[in-house]
């Protein structure tokens, strides 16, 4: 035996902490971008980085609200771009990160199968609460990707996203958790 035990709140905890490094990595590299990349027309599913990190940013507060138990449902996309300057969109983005880390930091087995009431346009829609985290975490890796991709045909090389999960990558990820106050041990519990 390896001497671990088994907690099934850890990969989550592991994957919010992964998001808001990878948002992180990826906000700085947007911020070397020259003016008028950001929102430059770019070929993807949303037509600007821009309007991607929106994008990645409303639903992020849409499903974190409603992991939380709230009601925000589709008011949360009143604004398709509330943001247009990468400064405050940065630290809206950082923002909903923490929470959703402070989320899944209180989470264990009885709260991953808890039902999380997620408010659509015309109806609640009722699931469990892993399967809600698994579909935003998907969701935000997926749109991450679009914006990486991206950022591929401006003046800026896309940053690495991917080094935040394994313990071997510790000495890649250090500058990026330094900068959120945290340690290695934190990472890897």
């Amino acid at each position: 035996m390896n001497g671990y035990s088994f907690d099934p709140a850890r990969v989550f905890r592991k994957l919010a902490r992964n998001n808001a490094l990878a948002n992180q990595r990826l906000h700085a590299g947007c911020a070397r971008l020259v003016a008028g990349e950001l929102e430059a027309p770019g070929v993807s599913f949303f037509p600007s980085i821009r309007a991607t990190l929106n994008h990645i940013l409303i639903l992020d507060w849409f499903y974190v609200d409603a992991l939380e138990g709230g009601a925000l449902g589709p008011a949360a996309w009143a604004d398709a771009e509330p943001f247009l300057d990468l400064p405050s969109l940065t630290r809206a983005q950082r923002a909903v990160d923490l929470r959703l880390l402070a989320l899944c930091e209180a989470l264990n087995a009885d709260a991953l199968a808890a039902t999380v009431r997620v408010h659509r346009a015309t109806r609640i829609q009722e699931d469990r609460c892993d399967d809600i985290l698994s579909h935003l975490f998907q969701h935000q890796t997926h749109h991450r990707g679009q914006a990486h991709a991206m950022l591929s045909g401006t003046s800026v090389r896309p940053p690495q996203l991917d080094e935040f999960i394994a313990a071997d990558d510790a000495a890649i990820r250090a500058g990026d958790i330094a900068a959120f106050g945290w340690t290695e041990a934190d990472v890897m519990r």
